[in-house]
């Protein structure tokens, strides 16, 4: 367990790790199944990820330990990367192996013509029908619940962006494509309408995420490493720190004196020259480099602090800014 102790000034340091670790999610877990293991690894119930992985797909699983967990919510709108095999014969429930069958299992030999032109398509801003067993929301039920009672389940197409749309190889019955794409796309949904397309049906049997955000597969770890390392003491190497996530935002260097009055949800300047001129969110970092805040812009050069951390594995007891900072969790994103 971490020890904890308050310091002179109201801050309360413990020994909890802050930062995001990148687990290479194996095949058969859910994302939730990871969670409960991390929790475990990093000694915190404080653990969360970013973008649900379907039980049957592997990589990159980012999971915000400690602190990071609250800035979760400046990672829904990031970019997916994934390569997928697609099997062509027959379409299934789930529009995975793990479905049933919901059409006729017929042979099939697909070719590159043929693939490339039912793709064309599907490449840059599309509508996407999500699968029926999927996270998305029926008046407040996942439909996939539905699904799985045999009710209907009526969802609608949502927009999506297709940056790349890449046929990898093509062998009998199969395909292995690579995908970029927005937040909320079903790599699921491009394997059914394939088969759609092609009029034989088509589900995906292999899924594999490379990169999601800034975090890709050169990052990740098997839970079996992270163990290792914990066993080790050497968890920590693990660990992506808060201070280098979100590089979007521009760094605001801060000092002591500035670093505690924000953390009592004081306003704070920053330099004209050394913070990009108008940007939304700067992250405020101390003078030893870690991540003190994140702030929004409330006047030119003048940010008001809307996520408050510690310094290293301080975390604040109070401040405007702190009860609304602690309270946020990540939420699991709708997609593959």
């Amino acid at each position: 367990m971490a020890e904890s102790n308050l310091d002179g000034v109201g801050i309360l340091r413990t020994t909890t790790l802050d930062g995001v670790v990148v687990v290479n999610k194996p095949t058969g877990w859910t994302s939730h199944d990871v969670v409960a293991k991390m929790r475990g690894i990093a000694g915190t119930k404080s653990v969360g990820h970013l973008g649900t992985l379907d039980p049957i797909a592997t990589g990159v699983l980012p999971v915000m330990v400690g602190q990071a967990t609250r800035l979760a919510r400046y990672f829904d709108k990031s970019e997916k990367a994934y390569e997928a095999v697609v099997r062509f014969g027959f379409a299934t429930t789930t529009y995975d192996r793990e479905g049933e069958p919901t059409t006729p299992v017929t042979e099939v030999c697909v070719t590159a013509d043929q693939i490339e032109a039912c793709l064309a398509p599907m490449r840059g801003d599309i509508s996407q029908m999500p699968p029926p067993v999927s996270a998305k929301k029926i008046n407040g039920v996942p439909a996939y619940k539905l699904a799985r009672k045999n009710q209907p389940v009526n969802l609608t197409a949502v927009p999506v962006s297709i940056y790349e749309l890449t046929l990898l190889w093509v062998e009998g019955d199969r395909i292995r494509i690579r995908v970029r794409c927005s937040a909320g796309t079903y790599i699921r949904s491009i394997a059914h309408e394939l088969g759609v397309a092609l009029g034989c049906g088509a589900h995906v049997v292999e899924l594999l995420r490379t990169a999601s955000g800034a975090f890709e597969l050169r990052h990740a770890h098997t839970l079996e490493d992270l163990q290792a390392l914990k066993e080790e003491g050497r968890l920590r190497e693990a660990l992506l720190p808060m201070a280098e996530l979100l590089p979007q935002f521009p760094p605001a260097y801060i000092d002591d004196v500035t670093a505690r009055q924000v953390r009592q949800g004081r306003d704070f300047s920053v330099s004209a020259f050394r913070a990009r001129a108008g940007s939304e969110f700067v992250k405020a970092l101390g003078p030893d480099g870690e991540l003190v805040a994140i702030g929004k812009i409330a006047l030119p050069h003048v940010y008001h602090p809307v996520v408050v951390f510690g310094v290293g594995s301080e975390a604040p007891m109070s401040g405007p800014a702190g009860p609304a900072a602690r309270s946020h969790r990540p939420t699991p994103d709708p997609e593959d």
